[in-house]
Order: C-alpha cells, then sequence, then structure tokens
C-alpha cells in the first residue's frame, strides 16, 4: 500500500459538455480531490489519464478547450501524464510500463465514465493480475439506452458496470475506505472483500 498509486481518469473540461445528458454521483469530482490531496499529502504516485481523441466531434478532440484538464486536475511537479486514444488506458500507452518501472502492483481508479474508461482501464489491469480499486463514488457516468432501446439512468448504467468488475477484476471500494470518513448511507457502499470463511473483510482506512 505504501507505493499505491491513484490513477485519475478524463477529468478534462470536455466532460461538463451538455450534450453528453444527465450524469450520476454530482460529488464525485470533490471525492477525487480530497483523494488527490490525500495521495500528494503522503507523496504516493499519481497518474493522471487524458483522452486525445481522433474525432472532431469529441469533447476530447484535442485543438479546443475540452481536451484541457479541468480546473483543480492539473498535474503537479512529480506527477505522471498519460496520454490515451481509447477508452482502455493500458492500449497503446505507456500506462504498464510507468508502474512496472516504479515497482506498483496496485492502483485506486477514478473519474469518468464508469462504464467506459474505468470499465476498461479496470478490466485490463485485473487481467493484468495487478491489484485494482475502483472507487465507487469517485466515479461517475451518464444516462444511455440499451442495446435494446430501454432508457437506462445514470445510476443504473454506473451500478452495473460496477457489477461486471466486482470482485472478479476490481475491488469496488467507497472512499471513506481511504479518506478515513464515515459514509453517508445514502452513497454506494460497496460490499467489501470476502475471506476464505465468506466473511467480508473491511479493508483498513489510511490513518495520518
Amino acid at each position: 500500500m505504501s507505493n499505491q498509486a491513484l490513477i485519475i481518469i478524463d477529468q478534462q473540461q470536455g466532460i461538463d459538455h451538455p450534450k453528453l445528458g444527465d450524469r450520476n454521483n454530482p460529488s464525485a469530482e470533490i471525492v477525487i480531490l480530497k483523494l488527490l490531496k490525500q495521495w500528494r499529502d503522503k507523496s504516493l504516485p499519481i497518474i493522471h489519464v487524458k483522452h486525445r481523441s481522433k474525432d472532431r466531434e469529441s469533447v476530447f478532440w484535442p485543438h479546443q478547450e475540452g481536451f484541457d484538464f479541468k480546473l483543480g486536475f492539473e498535474p503537479q511537479n512529480g506527477e505522471f501524464t498519460i496520454e490515451k486514444k481509447t477508452p482502455c488506458a493500458f492500449t497503446n500507452t505507456s500506462l504498464l510500463t510507468l508502474l512496472q518501472k516504479h515497482n506498483i502492483n496496485s492502483f485506486v481508479l477514478v473519474g469518468v465514465a464508469t462504464n467506459n474508461s474505468i470499465e476498461s482501464t479496470a478490466r485490463a489491469g485485473g487481467n493484468l493480475e495487478l491489484d485494482v480499486n475502483v472507487i465507487a463514488d469517485a466515479c461517475f457516468t451518464f444516462s444511455k439506452h440499451d442495446y435494446f432501446g430501454t432508457p437506462r439512468t445514470a445510476d443504473e448504467i454506473h451500478a452495473m458496470s460496477l457489477a461486471n468488475l466486482s470482485e472478479e477484476y476490481a475491488n469496488i471500494l467507497h472512499s471513506s475506505n481511504f479518506l478515513c470518513e464515515k459514509p453517508n448511507k445514502a452513497k454506494h457502499n460497496a460490499p467489501k472483500k470476502r475471506g476464505q470463511d465468506g466473511q467480508q473483510v473491511a479493508r483498513p482506512c489510511w490513518r495520518r
């Protein structure tokens, strides 16, 4: 845990464009910034992942302000920045090499969108046998229609994506596992990992 990385996905200005539709977890950015401050205070590795789209109509097209980091999420000296061109932060990037170079085999994943870049990156990390921890209240996504044309809310999309990842590819956790705050009962309280006896095992929070 002393070298556990924080990976922040796609916190760029374009993610706030109204054309993306309704989203969930309106406080996700606040939670991410709290985690970011804690990682900085502890001088732990921080990796900012930025999406560079090849589509001129994308909110992440590089030749407009939507490509830039959101205010407060700009990398600082000593932090790493990775650019990706696909949803997965491992595909055709230097992310795995970076993790290996710094002997990092565990990371905490936050950002957007839960069912897109978060899920694809978490799946890849899990398949690489890395310890992947997705913070449910520090991720968000947008409403969309499912394959059969049924409209689904952002909360529904978010929940199903986390279910896809849970236990098989990643640990799904609440930010209180790291910030030592009591989770709000109204928020997602993710299942904890289970021990050999099948009982839930709580992860200790980090204390100063």
